[in-house]
């Protein structure tokens, strides 16, 4: 299991070095713009230490943006309900942001939950500029923070990601019996196991290819990931050991790089050998990630591409502008004093389809009336002073992080009572008032949200199914052809650089097919998703890359 600490001990330490600083000045009420930059600290903490550098400044650049927007706004509307409408725009576009770049854990909703409340700050435009050079400050120290750890361990972020990749191979190597017995009875059907093998696998090597330079830490991390990539061959590239032993020897290999041990010796056959030559010569070809589908594009050219009309991501973002706006606007007809509890309540239900922000809307449900009770409950405590009140917000923050990962309503429950912290620091309310805005936004916010998730539907899921297909086939085809005997040389003295492009190309198309499958699969108001089509596809497509994967075999199912 990955560990949580990193990021709910960096976020705790980013805040703390802020606020015990407002603390001793005696200026806590300025600690919103501080957070909006030290909760950046959540974000990147499985990329290398290049990459995530960049994305951290990234998160911090578009934070202390979306701020701007929100103290802006704050400063010069003097409606509620306008103000309701531009923190629910602005709430939709960090959803479609963060889903088209795949920016998180945790995403979209610290973003939202800090901009929305910036909104309904009072505000002069003379004191913008003193308040965004905090966020940025904040957001600074969250950033050295972050990336410290890579004075120790250089290579962290990619020994987890290897060890992941292990991980699945393991239970890959441990479902082997089953899919043999499949395989014998005729019984056509891809295991999930073997789909989160190739997942897993791709992600390692995606993440071993940002990192710009070559040492013996980086080699062997390498051939532990050949190693991991071999259990997708079926038999696995010359290896003579048992199911049950393979799976024990990859899972033995995560637990050393997870704890930080000496990388041991591993031992490769002439396929795996082969596969190491290729990764080799591609590193040397190109420093860069090492990407699937090279011919489409990436940075900003690639995200207006994710967005353009016709994007799936589009009714997501529907849903989250009106799911949010009509939260708003009932909160503030019910007269709560603080409507953006419900925006950002509406923005946080929100998933991939209609069926996981229902169960996300229950979570977040319990996890908040939870919440509101220990709030209760440390009421004696937060009277008592500042300086608690500073102790007690960072102790959430760390249960938060140590909980949500596990079960999203346990994480709420530590949530809750750091939100309303955060409020008491800039303005102290009656806990009566407080409690009462908080329950009756999370009620207007979850329902709102799940009545918009059914009156806003995503009819494009469907056509992503689609679109996914058609990369499949034409992945797998162009990978078939590179296996041709006849037309290509065998594959054993085939060029090892593009063999490997043939291989993550195919093996992204697969990944991104199952998970358009997942989402159109829990969508409703749908039209009949090609289940037939998508079961070849992947079971084909896991033929062919098997095959790739040995290299030397010959071209013959091995499902």
């Amino acid at each position: 299991m990955d560990i949580w600490h990193k990021p709910a001990l960096s976020a705790a330490a980013a805040l703390a070095v802020p606020d015990v600083t407002l603390l001793a000045l005696g200026r806590l009420d300025l600690i919103l713009y501080t957070s909006a930059g030290a909760m950046c600290a959540l974000y990147a903490h499985g990329l290398p230490y290049a990459a995530r550098a960049r994305t951290l400044a990234l998160v911090v650049l578009g934070m202390v943006a979306s701020l701007g927007v929100a103290l802006t706004a704050a400063s010069l509307v003097t409606s509620p309900a306008l103000l309701v409408l531009l923190a629910s725009l602005v709430a939709a576009v960090h959803k479609m942001v963060c889903d088209a770049t795949r920016t998180g854990p945790p995403g979209n909703l610290i973003l939202t939950f800090i901009s929305a409340s910036a909104f309904f700050v009072p505000q002069r435009p003379g004191e913008i500029p003193f308040h965004l050079a905090l966020a940025l400050a904040g957001g600074t120290v969250a950033w050295l923070i972050c990336m410290a750890p890579g004075l120790f361990r250089p290579h962290g972020p990619e020994r987890i990601a290897v060890a992941r990749a292990l991980e699945a191979a393991a239970a890959l190597w441990r479902e082997r019996p089953e899919e043999a017995a499949l395989a014998a009875g005729r019984t056509v059907r891809v295991l999930p196991a073997r789909g989160a093998t190739a997942g897993a696998v791709n992600a390692a090597w995606h993440t071993l290819f940002q990192v710009r330079r070559s040492d013996a830490t980086r080699a062997g991390l390498e051939r532990l990931l050949v190693h991991a990539e071999s259990a997708l061959a079926s038999p696995a590239a010359g290896r003579t050991d048992s199911p049950a032993r393979e799976a024990e020897r990859c899972g033995e290999l995560a637990r050393t790089l997870r704890r930080g041990r000496a990388l041991p010796r591993m031992d490769l056959t002439p396929g795996e050998e082969h596969e190491l030559s290729g990764v080799a010569a591609e590193r040397r070809a190109v420093w860069r990630p090492r990407r699937p589908a090279p011919d489409r594009p990436g940075g900003g050219q690639g995200l207006v591409a994710r967005l353009r009309p016709g994007s799936p991501l589009l009714p997501i973002g529907a849903r989250v502008a009106v799911g949010c706006a009509l939260a708003g606007w009932v909160s503030l007809a019910a007269g709560v004093g603080h409507p953006y509890w419900a925006v950002v309540t509406a923005a946080s239900i929100y998933q991939a389809n209609t069926t996981l922000s229902w169960q996300r809307a229950v979570q977040r449900a319990l996890g908040n009336v939870l919440g509101l009770a220990v709030f209760v409950a440390l009421l004696p405590l937060i009277r008592t002073g500042a300086l608690t009140m500073v102790l007690l917000a960072l102790a959430c923050q760390v249960g938060a992080e140590a909980l949500i990962t596990r079960n999203y309503w346990l994480g709420s429950v530590c949530v809750t009572p750091m939100a309303l912290l955060l409020t008491e620091f800039g303005n102290h309310l009656p806990a009566r008032t407080l409690i009462a805005d908080r329950a009756v936004d999370t009620v207007v916010g979850v329902a709102i949200g799940l009545a918009c998730c059914v009156l806003v539907t995503n009819r494009r899921a469907t056509d992503r199914i689609d679109l996914a297909l058609a990369r499949v086939t034409a992945a797998e085809s162009a990978a078939r052809r590179s296996l041709d005997p006849v037309r290509n040389p065998p594959i054993a003295a085939a060029e090892p650089y593009e063999t490997g492009w043939a291989r993550d190309r195919l093996t992204h198309s697969l990944v991104e097919l199952r998970e358009a499958v997942e989402v159109a699969s829990g969508e409703w108001w749908q039209r009949a998703l090609p289940a037939e089509r998508v079961a070849a596809a992947e079971r084909d497509g896991h033929r062919t890359l098997a095959l790739l994967v040995r290299h030397t075999a010959p071209a013959a199912p091995v499902l």
